[in-house]
């Protein structure tokens, strides 16, 4: 496994391997459309091989350090959250390539609330 701080531009294809490697790309793309798929997986790899210090996530600058971790965690079932959120959502995105960034770095901190706020709603929301 590769760590944030061996990740280059000078290693593009194999921070692509990886990626697709965590995403669990082969089983994912029977699943989903593979041009959304395919640009989320572009997204992940330009930022993984950022080399500014400072990476801008929704107006907060974050180290490219925890912005590469957390990229480096997803996996099908955040992929999977990603679009499920992105499918619900009805609001004009001006930005699509921030906004699917600032989905992805908040996706490992947000997934398992979400899910659990589902289940509730649907178990105890009309009582």
């Amino acid at each position: 496994k590769m760590r944030y701080d061996e990740i280059g531009c000078d290693s593009i294809e194999e921070v692509k391997e990886i990626v697709l490697e965590n995403l669990e790309y082969e089983f994912i793309k029977q699943s989903h459309n593979r041009e959304r798929l395919d640009e989320i997986v572009e997204i992940m790899v330009e930022t993984l091989c950022s080399s500014k210090p400072i990476i801008n996530i929704s107006g907060d600058e974050y180290p490219a350090q925890l912005v590469k971790e957390k990229l480096l965690r997803i996996n099908s079932m955040h992929i999977s959250y990603v679009f499920e959120c992105l499918d619900k959502t009805t609001t004009y995105i001006r930005n699509i390539k921030r906004y699917l960034l600032a989905t992805l770095f908040n996706a490992p901190s947000t997934i398992d609330n979400y899910y659990t706020s589902l289940v509730n709603h649907d178990l105890y929301g009309g009582k």
